[in-house]
Order: structure tokens, then C-alpha cells, then sequence
């Protein structure tokens, strides 16, 4: 699917989900066939002509400026990371360059360092997709245990936690609030296929999730962005049971993304994780990178 494409699709959802009275805007007890906005409400709350915006919706328009893409922004009531994905999609249709293969994600050596050194805290190294690139043997044991400690090493074999969260019933039954894990990885999806247009693997796994996963395809469409950088969750873990866990995502903005997991000290979530960290493989070995460490 084109930028054009989905920044229409956006415009349109936001706006249908944006009722009246939200927005100022006064129906005088009319009956209205749809609960949100009208184009020509919309319009007129972000100062643009009802012909621009239409043309807007219809991806037929490629010149909006920053400054009327933050009045639409306002208009429609969104959050800054909502505001900058905006942009991101009205970028994707100026600058459309023909689309090129990304290149394979690798894992930093100054990253696989970092998760060594993490030994006590689990951490995991995600590509952009969300592809597992390295783990350590306790972020493993926390997040995948089921699986093979070595699979980040085998392209084919890979896991991809938006996939774990979906399609795997271990991962699932993890999470007590899964809706709340489940719109976070869609949200997070939804600003990387703004940022990366051209990553056709992206795009081949949005469309996989959307055939297996009717809870994901709805999600999906309803046009959520989130970024995820930190978040508490809690847990249910086959072997040491219930825990509250911060997941936080550390990045530079240009490689892969390390995410730990910390509880807070002295709780029965902290000795739940040193119970599961006894409950590991017990070795020095650092984290499995393999081939896919870069050198820098």
C-alpha cells in the first residue's frame, strides 16, 4: 500500500472516530448517518478549503505543508507521536522514491556487549519489524523460554515478537492485560511502516498478522500509533508465576532496539525474577549475536 493510500485511510479514520461534541462542533440535535466529523467540519476547524482537504483524503493532493498538517493534526485532537506520524505518511508521498530491498539487521558489537554485561536483567535485541536479533539467557526465559535459546542466530527461524504476541498462545496467556501488549505492538508497527514505507518484509508481515489474526487486522485498522519506550505489564509466568515488570525500549534512533525488563527491589516481582534467573541455564556465555554481530 502507497503513502497516498494511508494517509488518506488515516485522515478518514481519525476523523470518523472524532465525534462533534469532542471537537466544539455544534449538530443542533440533528440526525446524523455517521458519529464523527464531516469533511466539511474538519475543514473548517484546521482553516483548509473543503475541496484541499477532500483532495487530502483522496490522495490526490501532494503539497501540504507542515504548518497545514499540524493544523489538520489539531483539528483531529492528536497526541504529538500521532502528529509526527502524520507528517511521516505526507513525507512518504513528496519524497516516493522506487523501493529498494532493506538491507539485513545487525546486531551492533557495542549492543551485544551491552546485553552481555546485562546479565542479571532481561534484555533483548529487536530489529525494527520486531524481529529477535539477540537475547540473553534471562530475557529469554522471561519473554520465550518455550523456544530455541538459539533461534535470533537462524534468519528462517527467527522469532518476531508482534508474531508471539498474536499467533503464540505461550506469550499470550503471559500478558493479564494482552489487549493493552497487543495494541502496543500494533501501535508501534503502525510508526515504523510510516518511517519505512519501502520495507516490503514489513509490509509481507502486517499482512500475514491481518489473514491469521482477526484481533490484529482490527487493530491494525484502527489507525493507532504508539511508541513504545516504557511500559509496566504484568505477568504470568509458567514457572515462578505473577510478576510486574517496566519493559523499556533503549535506542539511539539508528540500530536495533534493546529492550529490558526491571522490577522494583524488594518486591515479590524482584524475587520472582532472581527465582527465574536460578531456574536458567547457568553459564558465563554471552548473548546469542552469532553471525549477526557488525563489526563497528
Amino acid at each position: 500500500m502507497n503513502g497516498k493510500s494511508r494517509l488518506g485511510e488515516l485522515l478518514r479514520m481519525r476523523r470518523s472516530q472524532l465525534r462533534p461534541e469532542e471537537a466544539g462542533v455544534s449538530t443542533y440535535g440533528e440526525r446524523r448517518r455517521v458519529p464523527g466529523l464531516r469533511r466539511e467540519e474538519l475543514a473548517l476547524l484546521a482553516g483548509v478549503s473543503t475541496s484541499y482537504y477532500t483532495r487530502l483524503e483522496q490522495g490526490q493532493s501532494l503539497s501540504a505543508s507542515a504548518a497545514v498538517l499540524d493544523a489538520i493534526a489539531g483539528a483531529l485532537r492528536l497526541d504529538e507521536p500521532e502528529r509526527r506520524h502524520l507528517h511521516d505518511l505526507a513525507k512518504v508521498d513528496r519524497n516516493r522514491k522506487p523501493g529498494r530491498r532493506p538491507a539485513p539487521e545487525r546486531v551492533p558489537s557495542a549492543t551485544a556487549q551491552l546485553v552481555d554485561v546485562l546479565a542479571d536483567v532481561p534484555a533483548i535485541v529487536l530489529g525494527r519489524r520486531g524481529d529477535v536479533l539477540a537475547w540473553n539467557h534471562l530475557g529469554h526465559a522471561l519473554f520465550a523460554g518455550h523456544l530455541d535459546f538459539g533461534a535470533p542466530d537462524l534468519p528462517a527461524r527467527r522469532p518476531n515478537m508482534a508474531r508471539l504476541v498474536f499467533l503464540d498462545c505461550h506469550v499470550r496467556d503471559m500478558y493479564e492485560d494482552w489487549p493493552g501488549k497487543a495494541k502496543a505492538v500494533v501501535g508501534n508497527l503502525r510508526l515504523v511502516a510510516g518511517r519505512h514505507p519501502e520495507d516490503a518484509a514489513l509490509h509481507a508481515l502486517v499482512g500475514e498478522l491481518s489473514a491469521k489474526s482477526p484481533e490484529f487486522a482490527s487493530m491494525w485498522a484502527d489507525h493507532r500509533v504508539k511508541p513504545c519506550s516504557v511500559a509496566t505489564y504484568e505477568m504470568r509466568h509458567p514457572l515462578v508465576g505473577s510478576l510486574t515488570v517496566i519493559q523499556q525500549t533503549l535506542s539511539d534512533g539508528t540500530g536495533p532496539n534493546v529492550v529490558v525488563a526491571t522490577t522494583e527491589p524488594g518486591s515479590s516481582s524482584r524475587a520472582a525474577l532472581d527465582l527465574l534467573a536460578q531456574a536458567t541455564t547457568q553459564t558465563t556465555a554471552p548473548a546469542r549475536i552469532g553471525h549477526q554481530v557488525a563489526t563497528d
